[in-house]
């Protein structure tokens, strides 16, 4: 073994900082958008109503079942007449519900997998259709990749700004948490705030007063109206907004300046966030590839610290 001090030798996290780089630039044009993602382009329109919306989100977390319903049986799922949904399709850019509806069969055919795969899937388990549900979220997930460079960029804005706060209230309050560890690795000053109310804002005001110019929030089911308040106090206060959700469209996603929209598993009592998860790891390594001198600068100082203090086995 070489020398401990030897910035020369890299740690094993060192090592997978300089290998795991991303790559700008569409890799892998021939692969196609997820349909989340598909989605949220085609009705990302400003002046949806919230009769409108309420009808986008509900296509969106619907897709391979509603992209086959009757204008009849969608106004009823939804909630609202015929006439509205008629008129959403126009005010999203289609001459009625038909071109609409063919629009989202192509998505959703274009999207789906079949043969045997299909037929085992059909009968797994719950435990097993919960792996399967996280892995079509992942395959989603790997679709929005194809072309990594808004998450390149994000990582670059949030490396800028110092101090970065991260938020997550209640169940979002655990992944906040990881990529909060994981930033200050990487990061001279990372401000976690997993309380809501007075609390968060006076950690978002003091955040933005000491410089600070993004946030980056986790908001996953069920979605806390406080972290709906939270992000329009940031915003308010002057900082910009990364979001990770699982919802493309509605209330809290309108209150980001980005947003990163991939699944959640829903098929067991409480939730599952593989794909979330994924997303937070892909921003902490854009984060890394932003600044790769001062990152393995600071890596090289934690590992002595480490090494120094026992903090971890030898695996």
């Amino acid at each position: 073994m070489g020398d401990k001090g030897d910035a020369s030798v890299p740690s094993l996290q060192q090592a997978r900082a300089q290998a795991s780089a991303i790559t700008s630039g569409k890799t892998a044009p021939e692969v196609e958008a997820s349909p989340t993602s598909q989605l949220r382009r085609l009705f990302d329109k400003p002046r949806l109503s919230p009769g409108q919306r309420r009808i986008a989100q509900y296509l969106i977390e619907h897709i391979t079942e509603a992209a086959f319903l009757s204008i009849t049986d969608l106004a009823e799922r939804v909630g609202v007449s015929q006439p509205s949904v008629t008129r959403f399709a126009g005010a999203v850019g289609f001459s009625g519900y038909p071109a609409l509806r063919e629009r989202l069969q192509a998505i959703t055919l274009g999207s789906r997998g079949g043969g045997a795969a299909a037929d085992e899937a059909n009968r797994s388990n719950e435990l097993q259709a919960a792996v399967d549900a996280e892995i079509e979220n992942l395959e989603n997930l790997r679709r929005d990749f194809a072309d990594p460079d808004q998450v390149i960029d994000i990582g670059r804005k949030l490396t800028q700004s110092t101090p970065l706060t991260v938020l997550g209230l209640r169940i979002s309050a655990s992944l906040a948490e990881y990529f909060a560890y994981a930033a200050r690795r990487i990061h001279p000053d990372v401000r976690l705030v997993t309380l809501g109310g007075s609390v968060a804002y006076d950690a978002l005001l003091q955040s933005r007063e000491a410089g600070g110019s993004w946030v980056l929030a986790f908001s996953l089911p069920r979605h806390a109206r406080e972290t709906l308040t939270a992000l329009r106090v940031a915003r308010s206060a002057g900082l910009k907004v990364a979001l990770i959700t699982d919802l493309a469209l509605g209330p809290v996603a309108d209150e980001a300046d980005v947003v990163f929209a991939t699944g959640t598993g829903s098929r067991l009592v409480f939730d599952s966030y593989a794909a979330p998860g994924l997303m937070a790891a892909a921003l902490l390594q854009a984060m890394t590839d932003a600044g790769p001198e001062r990152v393995q600068a600071r890596l090289e100082e934690y590992e002595q610290i480490a090494d120094k203090h026992h903090f971890f086995l030898r695996d």
